[in-house]
């Protein structure tokens, strides 16, 4: 396309879709006399006068297109046209919580209930309508939020029925949803409206959001985990254009100007002393330490027949060890926050994925009640997980109360990289047995995995430990989840161990646990079918009885042209070798099935791997818009590999040492393979989520995939050049 085709074609494009964010701020001041009570419809929807509809959600959109997928949810269900409905998301004010964004349930919960809500408002309407025209509910077709008898005798809009008034009807849990034969909406590949934006430069990211006062501020960490703040020697720093004051809570320290770049030259010309213990582990030996931990908390313990017997009498033992590196988050964008703490009262803009939840957080730190406090979402950098967006949330908000000022915080790099709260290490232990005729009679695992201690309401923000307040230790998800294993063996024990770790401070990150226990799941069972000298792909149907978790896998084989084989193939000669690898995963274990072939490339002279191609087949249900789940099982996919292939944490005894992309390097643009997707879309089905579950299967998959190329099997994530070269590729 020629560059005037384009701006053409772009123009189109705003045109139509300019709508998304202008109304911003129109759908925001919507707020008198609304309901705030979940089994009332006003409390989700709102119809002006004019007819735009507004949604309000707890839900928010990290980036992932929840917002034009709901939006087609709503229009769908209420019979009105999508550019006729403004969005609010996760703004405390005038949303309910809905819990956190995450875990791939905004379309299956969020969803849910504004479809719902959608629906018993459109019954409700039109059962007013019937009943000023005397005539039945089954007579009457709503076009673009206007009811009209079948023959068009009479007309009226939703807006002209309620007359101003609120949608004050109850919020029917039986209210029947359209049939979705009927569906004209759901189901579309919509062009996600906030894109137009985003590519003209228009859209409000919270990076972009400003107050008239506001101030800037930097903060200043300690020189490492548990550092405490001897002394502050700010001469420097106030001899900088801008200056406004040095601001101090115990450990917490922040400088303050009236410009961001007067923040950044204060910042470094600040001179502090620090005492910092010895918290972290030796990275050399973390999976000894990790080992050793003590035990918190036995649970998610499955056990099927006898799996010490049957191992003690099988013909073939297998045993593996798996380790999974801790991950940072990685946005592209070090995290933002604006916050205006006046008379009592706290108003924060932030990038959050719980802005309900960070309500309590930030109640703690600023010793206010909860009520006091709005939280407004706006865009930031993604974080698929909880990254620093909260904890910069947390900074803004205290330093506004101490400057008594509205005060923006922007995080550094270092800060991202170094201070956003990781994904924790993981440890596994495999055991699997076979017997005379190559047919598995034993699995036997156990996980190291770490504790959940608390509420996410009382994760220990910075913000709250530095200036100290007492916080409980970890939030880390449902880490369990996905240990235990579908395949029908007749003898499986599995254990789960949380331990009680002090040393990372640690939260979700995307796939939480998911993802490093099928890595273990997934790669050694193809270490069982290679010692039985099976296909992988078939080994896995064999065992597997549910219909949908058939049908991807046999989906996949089909979108690759897989070819039988028993892994690891001939090795081919010359430095680069090529293989295939399969995993399979249903997330959860009760929901969303998932396929995956990875095509790799291994230079066995340098130990590179790189990952030529993926082909993923996934069943998550009803489809809302293709287009939209596409892209997060794409992006899913480049990430992981990213994190399967590049990421690794690093760290000495104080801090962690891996603080800008050098030090932390993730996939480049040469090195994203080609990504075939099959959506098995079951529009009778419920809605299940597109975001975490392809990623979940890529690490295996690519360690299955290069066994295959090379015969030999990684087993620690990442696979960096230098373990391949030492597992022997060469």
């Amino acid at each position: 396309m020629q560059r005037r085709q384009f701006l053409q074609a772009g123009s189109g494009l705003v045109v139509s879709f300019s709508f998304a964010v202008n109304t911003l701020s129109h759908a925001q001041g919507q707020t008198a006399g609304k309901s705030m009570v979940k089994t009332q419809v006003g409390a989700w929807l709102g119809m002006n006068t004019d007819g735009r509809v507004t949604v309000y959600s707890g839900k928010v959109d990290l980036g992932t297109g929840v917002r034009t997928a709901l939006m087609q949810m709503v229009a769908e269900e209420l019979d009105v046209s999508l550019t006729q409905i403004d969005m609010v998301m996760g703004d405390t004010l005038t949303t309910l919580d809905q819990g956190q964004s995450a875990g791939s349930l905004s379309l299956q919960n969020g969803g849910g209930t504004l479809r719902q809500a959608a629906a018993s408002a459109r019954h409700a309407l039109l059962a007013v309508a019937a009943a000023r025209w005397q005539v039945n509910v089954t007579d009457l077709v709503v076009t673009d939020g206007v009811i009209a008898t079948r023959q068009g005798e009479q007309k009226i809009s939703y807006a002209a029925l309620l007359n101003g008034a609120p949608l004050n009807v109850p919020l029917d849990a039986k209210a029947p949803l359209k049939a979705y034969a009927n569906h004209k909406i759901v189901g579309q590949s919509i062009p996600r409206v906030d894109i137009p934006a985003k590519l003209t430069g228009t859209f409000l990211y919270m990076h972009d959001f400003k107050l008239p006062g506001m101030l800037h501020a930097r903060m200043i960490r300690p020189s490492g985990q548990g550092g405490k703040l001897l002394s502050v020697d700010d001469s420097a720093a106030r001899k900088v254009n801008g200056f406004v004051q040095v601001v101090r809570k115990q450990d917490f320290l922040a400088v303050v100007c009236k410009t961001e770049w007067a923040a950044v030259k204060a910042a470094r010309a600040l001179k502090t002393q620090w005492a910092t213990p010895n918290t972290l582990p030796e990275q050399a030996k973390l999976y000894d330490y990790w080992r050793k931990l003590p035990v918190a908390k036995n649970e998610a313990v499955i056990k099927t027949g006898d799996a010490t017997q049957a191992l003690a009498g099988a013909a073939k033992r297998i045993q593996a060890t798996y380790d999974f590196a801790p991950h940072t988050h990685g946005s592209i964008g070090p995290s933002c926050a604006v916050a205006d703490f006046k008379d009592g009262s706290c108003t924060v803009w932030s990038a959050s994925q719980a802005t309900h939840s960070l309500q309590a957080e930030l109640a703690t730190v600023l010793d206010i009640p909860k009520d006091r406090i709005r939280m407004v979402y706006l865009d930031g950098a993604g974080c698929y997980g909880r990254n620093g967006h909260e904890d910069c949330s947390g900074d803004a908000a205290l330093v506004s109360q101490l400057v008594g000022a509205p005060v923006r915080v922007q995080w550094m790099r270092a800060d991202e990289h170094g201070w956003d709260p990781k994904s924790p290490p993981t440890l596994v232990d495999m055991e699997g047995g076979l017997d005379a005729a190559g047919h598995p009679v034993a699995w036997r695992s156990e996980f190291f995995i770490a504790q959940a201690n608390g509420t996410l309401e009382e994760f220990p923000l910075l913000a709250a430990v530095l200036s100290g307040v007492k916080r409980n230790g970890h939030y880390t998800g449902n880490l369990q989840k996905n240990a235990d294993v579908l395949y029908q063996f007749p003898n499986i024990q599995t254990e789960v161990h949380r331990l009680a770790d002090t040393a990372f401070r640690t939260s979700h990150l995307r796939t939480p646990g998911r993802m490093q226990n099928t890595f273990a799941n997934e790669a050694f069972f193809d270490e069982l079918a290679a010692a039985a000298g099976a296909d992988p792909l078939q080994w896995r149907l064999t065992y597997l009885k549910e219909p949908r978790a058939r049908a991807v896998l046999e989906d996949v084989a089909r979108l690759s042209k897989w070819q039988s084989r028993s892994s690891p193939a001939a090795k081919a000669a010359g430095n680069l070798v090529r293989g295939r690898g399969v995993s399979f995963v249903k997330y959860d274990n009760d929901r969303t099935f998932v396929a995956l072939v990875a095509e790799v490339e291994v230079n066995r002279k340098t130990g590179a791997i790189r990952v030529t191609d993926v082909w993923c087949s996934h069943d998550c249900g009803q489809v809302i818009n293709p287009d939209g789940a596409i892209n997060q099982i794409e992006g899913g996919i480049v990430q992981t590999i990213s994190r399967t292939l590049l990421e690794e944490l690093h760290f000495d005894r104080t801090h962690v040492t891996s603080t800008d992309w050098a030090s932390y390097p993730i996939l480049r643009f040469p090195e994203v393979p080609r990504i075939h997707v099959s959506l098995i879309n079951r529009p009778e089905m419920p809605v299940w989520g597109a975001g975490e579950m392809a990623p979940t299967v890529v690490p295996s998959a690519i360690s299955n995939a290069v066994f295959d190329a090379t015969g030999v099997r990684l087993r620690s994530v990442p696979f960096l050049p230098a373990k391949v070269k030492a597992a022997g590729v060469a």
